[in-house]
Parts: structure tokens; C-alpha cells; sequence
């Protein structure tokens, strides 16, 4: 691996590990539905600029409406609901939770495209629910699926559908051209919640607000340049590799960022659902790919 590419890798790491603690501290003057708009309003900004230097073109009229909608669900339902998930789950623990995507993922392949998922992908994922359970043990001292845990794991399958569905438009304009579309189209939508955030703004502590700002310029933007760089030159799972430090990265920030020291129950649930998710990625992938598997669609 070339400085480049570890460059790269550290950057998606850090910065997506960072943004679970810039949510935690940027709620403490915004109310999650303001601060996912705030956000997607910065990084919007920062990628017409880039757009314009680039001379970016429009995506087809027809492919707008699913374009919101990989929008809607990839980064509007994805942010939001875990800005109001981690008002109530350490910013350790949502990384945690979210990083059970590839449970998903791997589900909604075979749902939709007839994916094979064999023992590996169904033991890894009985693992990862027994690695929840225990998450939810070190969050709350016994054992009840809240709702902030719950609206995590619907932030996750937000962005599962996002990434299972999107290949294709990935193949016809771009990975940085794409992003930047879902993310226009996402801020279109919370656009809804404009009304308010001057306000918000002008009361905040100016250290929520730097959280803010800094969770548009860098997990939003700067993280996506990244993925598709080494997406562009490594692949899809040389990409996807990287996330899987995440949570540590994540729970290392939280603790000197914002003083959360993690429950055991939680760092061994944590621990428990990485290597569930790992089975169901990296085994489950390796059955999927077997020559007697046809993709549909």
C-alpha cells in the first residue's frame, strides 16, 4: 500500500470515526433534525464549489427522482435519525450499531437480487444480534431495545438500501459526482426544517456550531473524497475494509473528545459484533461470489 492510499484509508477512518462525537457535541445547541440540515447545508455549499471548478454536469432529468430518493433515504433518514438516536446512545455505541450495514446489506442482496446467504452470512448475523444485545446491556444496565438503539438501526438500513441500490448510477456518473447529487437532493429535503435555524444558530454554543460546521466540511465531504479514491483505485472492498476500524477509531474520539468511557458490556458486545459482521462480509461475500451465482436485475 502506497502513502496514498494509507493516507486515505486514516483520513475515512478518523473522520467518520469523528463524526459520532461531533453529533454528540453539536446536539447540545441544535436539535437533531437542525443539525443534520445545518450539515448537509455546508457540505452542499462546499460541493457546488467543487462542482463548479470541475464543471460537474447535471444527472439526466429521469434518473432526479431516484436520485432524491437514494438522497431521502442515503443521507436525509440516515442523519437524522441517528442525530435523534445518539440524544439518548453514546456516540461509541451508534458507531457500533451502524457499523451492522453489512447485516443488511447482505440480507436486502437477497431479498432483491437473489443473493445466496448461506451459513456464513446467517451465523454471522446471529452473532452480531447477540453482540447488540449486549450493547444494549452496557447502555442501559439491562437489556431493552430503546428508542434511540432502535432508531440507529434504522439509520443503518437507511444507508444499506442507499449503498445496495446505487451501484449502478455509481457506474454511469461517478462516484464524487453521485454523492454530491444525493447530498443536493438530501439537503433539499431537510430543507423542510429551515425555518428555525437562524435562530438556533445565533443561541448555540459556539462550540456545537463548530461541531457542525466541522461535520459538514469533513465526514461529509472530505471522508467521500477519500472512499472514492480508494474505491477508484483498490476497489469496492478495499474500501470497505477501512470502515471496519471505525468503531475503535470512534470510541478512542468519544473518550477524549467528550469523556465517554465505555461500559465493558459494551466494548465486549462491540467486539462480539464486529466479528459477527466480519463472518457475514467477508465469508458471506466469498459464498455469494461462488460461479453457479447469477445476479438478477
Amino acid at each position: 500500500m502506497d502513502i496514498r492510499m494509507a493516507a486515505a484509508h486514516l483520513l475515512v477512518i478518523l473522520l467518520w470515526g469523528s463524526a459520532f462525537a461531533g453529533i454528540r457535541h453539536g446536539l447540545e445547541g441544535y436539535s437533531p433534525e437542525h443539525l443534520s440540515f445545518l450539515r448537509l447545508l455546508i457540505g452542499s455549499v462546499v460541493l457546488v464549489c467543487y462542482a463548479a471548478l470541475r464543471k460537474m454536469k447535471l444527472p439526466e432529468i429521469k434518473d432526479w427522482p431516484v436520485i432524491f430518493l437514494f438522497g431521502f433515504l442515503g443521507f436525509a433518514v440516515y442523519q437524522t435519525a441517528l442525530n435523534f438516536g445518539e440524544q439518548t446512545v453514546r456516540a461509541g455505541a451508534a458507531s457500533l450499531l451502524v457499523s451492522t450495514s453489512p447485516v443488511f446489506i447482505g440480507l436486502l442482496g437477497r431479498m432483491f437480487f437473489q443473493e445466496r446467504t448461506g451459513k456464513w452470512y446467517w451465523s454471522g448475523a446471529s452473532i452480531s444480534m447477540a453482540g447488540i444485545f449486549l450493547i444494549s446491556f452496557g447502555a442501559g444496565g439491562s437489556f431493552e431495545l430503546g428508542i434511540g438503539i432502535l432508531l440507529i438501526l434504522i439509520a443503518s438500513l437507511s444507508e444499506s438500501i442507499y449503498f445496495v441500490f446505487q451501484k449502478k448510477y455509481l457506474d454511469k456518473y461517478g462516484a464524487l459526482p453521485f454523492t454530491a447529487y444525493t447530498i443536493w437532493a438530501a439537503t433539499i429535503f431537510m430543507g423542510f426544517f429551515a425555518p428555525g435555524i437562524v435562530s438556533q444558530i445565533t443561541e448555540a454554543p459556539i462550540g456545537a456550531t463548530i461541531s457542525a460546521v466541522y461535520l459538514g466540511l469533513f465526514p461529509t465531504v472530505v471522508a467521500y473524497f477519500a472512499i472514492a479514491y480508494i474505491t477508484a483505485q483498490s476497489g469496492a472492498s478495499e474500501a470497505a475494509s477501512s470502515l471496519y476500524l471505525t468503531p475503535a477509531a470512534s470510541f478512542l474520539i468519544a473518550w477524549i473528545w467528550l469523556g465517554e468511557v465505555p461500559a465493558i458490556l459494551t466494548i465486549a458486545g462491540g467486539v462480539i459484533t464486529l466479528l459477527g459482521v466480519s463472518l457475514t462480509y467477508f465469508k458471506g461475500r466469498h459464498e455469494m461470489a461462488e460461479p453457479s451465482l447469477k445476479i438478477k436485475g
